[in-house]
């Protein structure tokens, strides 16, 4: 496939996406995008012909990617979870699901990216987190495709992402059609949500030593859905990851404990419990510390729906709790 036609390719997500995507989609970080140099970038952030429609858009099966390399766990995620496997050569040493990818790591580091080890895998499309512009810069040099999937920080940044990626891939429908189905399964989680008379409250632990997020970050966003109230948001000034204290997490009492770290810090609700002076807190009472998936917690991919149905059970069980 021709890099100029890959780019061309992404300009008409912008229609694709206003016709199946999220009807009111929140801010945007930055715009995801297909360029291999920075005139190429900027032609293609929108279409420049008005009467370009969505089926000027549907690309040519000859001329689509079939050796992309993802640098992303998220976008990977939402690669396979579009049909788009087949196509994917290789992924970094993060890219662990599913397990069909993980089969496709290759010793690439997405953090700091060996661009000689990725050109000797002569990929034609390359899928990044826009967290390198030096490393994308060589890419241009070397004429490698790539396309950013920046950190989201609504659910409308996760669906644009995947529709963008439905049709770089040629795999529209298929976006379209696990779009559609993501926002019906949160639609129902909200629908199914207990009326309280007041908000629970919630701890989102980021590891052992109380870091955690504030409403700001994509993940506290994902709790906003439901309703609940971040406990970190009173000392966060500007800061979306601040470091709480255990005297301010136990003044606070939260309703609700989510860890984010069990996989890689060894943290569990038994551990929490054995902190001093935490077997006291509500949360640690009512078993209602939650151990989370630390992969689906860091990523934004199609799995955050899971992660919100885990979260909207929490609340309704907390909810009881709190009631009787």
């Amino acid at each position: 496939m021709t890099r100029t036609t890959l780019a061309g390719l992404i300009a008409g997500c912008v229609l694709i996406a206003a016709s199946c995507g999220d009807d009111t989609p929140g801010p945007v970080a930055a715009e995801p995008i297909v360029t291999t140099t920075e005139t190429q970038a900027a032609d293609a952030t929108m279409p420049t012909d008005d009467t370009v429609q969505p089926d000027d858009t549907v690309p040519d099966p000859q001329m689509l990617p079939s050796a992309i390399i993802s640098l992303s766990p998220t976008a990977t995620e939402m690669l396979y979870a579009i049909g788009a496997g087949d196509q994917v050569l290789a992924v970094d040493d993060f890219s662990n699901f599913p397990a069909e990818a993980a089969m496709k790591m290759q010793g690439l580091n997405g953090w700091e990216p060996n661009v000689e080890a990725i050109a000797g895998l002569e990929p034609d499309l390359l899928v990044t987190d826009g967290t390198n512009p030096d490393f994308l810069a060589q890419l241009d040099t070397l004429g490698i495709a790539h396309w950013e999937g920046y950190a989201a920080v609504s659910f409308g940044d996760v669906y644009d992402q995947i529709e963008q990626l439905g049709v770089v891939t040629g795999h529209i429908a298929e976006a379209a059609e696990l779009v559609g189905q993501m926002q019906a399964d949160v639609d129902e989680v909200k629908a199914g949500l207990p009326e309280l008379a007041e908000p629970l409250t919630y701890y989102h632990e980021l590891d052992d030593t109380f870091f955690s997020v504030t409403s700001e970050t994509f993940i506290g966003a994902v709790y906003s859905e439901i309703g609940i109230v971040n406990i970190a948001d009173a000392v966060g000034d500007g800061n979306p990851y601040p470091q709480l204290s255990a005297e301010f997490i136990l003044a606070q009492n939260p309703d609700l404990i989510f860890l984010a770290c069990t996989l890689y810090c060894d943290v569990s609700a038994a551990s929490v419990a054995d902190r001093p002076g935490w077997e006291s807190l509500d949360a640690v009472e009512n078993g209602d510390v939650i151990e989370m998936n630390d992969d689906i917690a860091s990523r934004w991919g199609p799995r955050i729906v899971e992660y919100l149905q885990i979260a909207g059970e929490a609340v309704a069980q907390a909810a009881a709790a709190k009631a009787g």
